[in-house]
């Protein structure tokens, strides 16, 4: 059923994101068109994360469709873009997408696996499409798609190992937050040069930094990322 619900969310999102661009509407019915699908996520693919396991066992409760509601909103606006983007820019996603498909299949997770494999092609062929025609343009609708999939997928493998919310943190996110930093001090394909080589970077650290380590990388980024928003001078979000 998982794979149904996903379908259907992405189905939500497209139209959602489709209407309110067509009428220019609110961007505030984008983001219920997201809910919705990320609902669908949690009730017909019964996708939930009952647990946090850091050290001890931690059970959420009441808490576990708000929490669930609460991260998949926020993996899927890890890119959400104004301004129409060169397909470059879907670099940093396959890395992600790469990386969890990776992941998955070391702990044995085919839904991950294959949706992250499947996921990973389409952006290939829309890479190469777009070098080879130049016709191809990457607006919301497609950065919301993507983020949107990889919350699924970060969220499926959290549910076994905390530790992997590095995946889309340190692969999508922070390059990201740095290519947003970045566009306007360089061109584009540099902006999307450097930030895609971070990504990578990231990427391969993952399978050769032990795990513990890796805990302390995200709790340092989180702590960094929570004080600079006290400072108009460094805030980024």
């Amino acid at each position: 059923m998982l794979y149904v619900a996903l379908f259907i969310g992405i189905f939500l999102i497209v139209i959602t994101n489709k209407l309110t661009q067509a009428f220019k509407l609110s961007s505030i019915w984008g983001v219920l068109g997201q809910i919705c699908a990320s609902l669908v996520i949690i009730m017909v693919g019964n996708f939930k994360v009952n647990h946090i396991s850091l050290g001890n066992y931690f059970e959420l409760g009441y808490l576990t469709v708000p929490f669930t509601l609460l991260l998949l909103l926020s993996f899927t606006n890890v890119m959400n873009i104004e301004k129409v983007q060169n397909p470059s820019i879907l670099l940093l996603p396959f890395v992600s997408l790469v990386c969890l498909s990776l992941s998955a299949f070391i702990m044995d997770n085919s839904f991950v696996t294959m949706t992250g494999i499947y996921a990973s092609l389409t952006i290939l062929l829309i890479l190469l499409y777009g070098y080879f025609t130049g016709k191809v343009f990457v607006g919301r609708t497609l950065t919301t798609l993507m983020g949107f999939m990889i919350a699924v997928l970060s969220i499926s493998l959290i549910k076994i190992s905390i530790v992997t919310i590095y995946i889309p943190l340190f692969t999508l996110a922070l390059p990201f937050t740095l290519y947003y930093l970045i566009q306007d001090k360089m061109t584009s394909v540099q902006s999307d040069t450097v930030s895609s080589i971070i990504a990578i970077l990231f990427g391969v650290l993952m399978f050769i930094v032990p795990f513990n380590i890796l805990w302390y990388l995200i709790v340092g980024f989180t702590i960094i990322l929570v004080i600079t928003q006290f400072s108009p001078k460094y805030r980024f979000i």
